[in-house]
């Protein structure tokens, strides 16, 4: 399943060029992750609730064409894959001429009472129905 974010690109979020600014991407890539997974029923609160927790482990952001100030950027969040100890995303960002200015592949560990942990099975099915292998 892919999910589609929508915001426009205010000054205080962008650098001295006009462009978003670098760690503004990061903040952008974790609301739109952060409202998949609302629609998906694990939202952060759920999940906490179970004592649950998504550390981000690693991530490789490419640039490929700035986002300007007033853009309406469309963030594209797809699961590539999902263990019972990690999962992959990737997200791409687009501007307002439906460019393509940034990919993200982001991996999280799921942790349970401070250490890498395996989720319970339940949780891990519902994870399956949004993955999906489309590049």
């Amino acid at each position: 399943m892919k999910h589609e974010f929508h915001k426009r690109i205010y000054g205080y979020e962008c650098d001295i060029y006009g462009h978003l600014n670098n760690a503004n991407y990061l903040q952008l890539f974790e609301a739109a992750r952060s409202e998949f997974l609302l629609i998906t029923d694990l939202s952060i609160e759920k999940l906490s609730s179970l004592g649950i927790s998504i550390f981000i482990s690693e991530s490789l952001i490419k640039y490929k064409k700035p986002v300007e100030l007033n853009d309406v950027v469309k963030v594209v969040s797809t699961v590539k894959s999902c263990s019972r100890v990690k999962s992959v995303w990737k997200q791409e960002i687009y501007n307002d001429s439906n460019e393509l200015c940034t990919v993200l592949e982001i991996q999280g560990v799921f942790v349970m009472n401070g250490k890498p942990a395996r989720i319970p099975k339940e949780v891990h099915s519902v994870y399956l129905q949004y993955v999906t292998s489309d590049d």
